[in-house]
């Protein structure tokens, strides 16, 4: 994902990272390379994932990625 990002951004686009809180306190995600909007769940992130975007890149992840695709 950073490098997806790190690419939108050079190229001019726009990066939103949507991040649940939990994450953040443990430092699981790096510096976001664009706006990043801090939710208190993953439900919650998978409504502002929809509300702000036009189209989804799945990339290989683990279980996670395929609870977030179905």
């Amino acid at each position: 994902m950073r490098c997806v990002s790190t690419v939108v951004a050079v190229q001019g686009g726009r990066v939103l990272g949507i991040v649940p809180s939990a994450f953040t306190v443990k430092n699981l995600v790096g510096k976001t390379c664009g706006k990043e909007i801090k939710v208190a769940t993953m439900h919650e992130r998978l409504l502002r994932m929809m509300e702000f975007s036009d189209a989804f890149i799945v990339l290989p992840g683990g279980f996670g990625t395929l609870e977030e695709l179905f």
